[in-house]
């Protein structure tokens, strides 16, 4: 299945025969301190710049109402973002994986995220869409 935005993930969610809970990372771009001039450029256009792991939450698929509502949650908790980075952990039947059993996965997958290794998750812009990074 492509996921286009964020509210199809949210739908692919609730549809798996297991329940799911979300695992979200959200970042934002700083300028790397050995940028380019061509780098700073693209940075001060509002493109590029490295994605730096600024808070994150995991949540069971029936906590999240939309992606507008997560967005909002994020605006009132944390820093300003350019990216959220989402994965789904699956639970035992009708059981969602508790907060703890995310909680180790969630550090990882922060820890990842700060090395560039972003190919399991898919990144979200702040108006929900899926987004192609690299």
């Amino acid at each position: 299945m492509m996921i286009s935005n964020f509210d199809e993930l949210l739908q692919a969610a609730r549809s798996q025969p297991t329940a799911q809970r979300l695992l979200l990372v959200f970042a934002g771009a700083e300028l790397p301190e050995d940028a380019d001039e061509a780098q700073r450029a693209r940075y001060q256009s509002g493109q590029g710049g490295a994605l730096v792991p600024l808070m994150c939450v995991d949540k069971a698929v029936e906590e999240v109402v939309s992606f507008a509502a997560l967005a909002q949650e994020a605006t009132q908790f944390g820093p300003p973002w350019a990216m959220v980075f989402a994965a789904a952990l699956s639970g035992q039947g009708q059981q969602a994986p508790s907060a703890e059993d995310a909680a180790p996965l969630l550090q990882r997958m922060v820890e990842a995220i700060q090395r560039g290794e972003i190919a399991a998750y898919i990144p979200f812009n702040p108006q929900g869409e899926a987004v192609q990074l690299g």
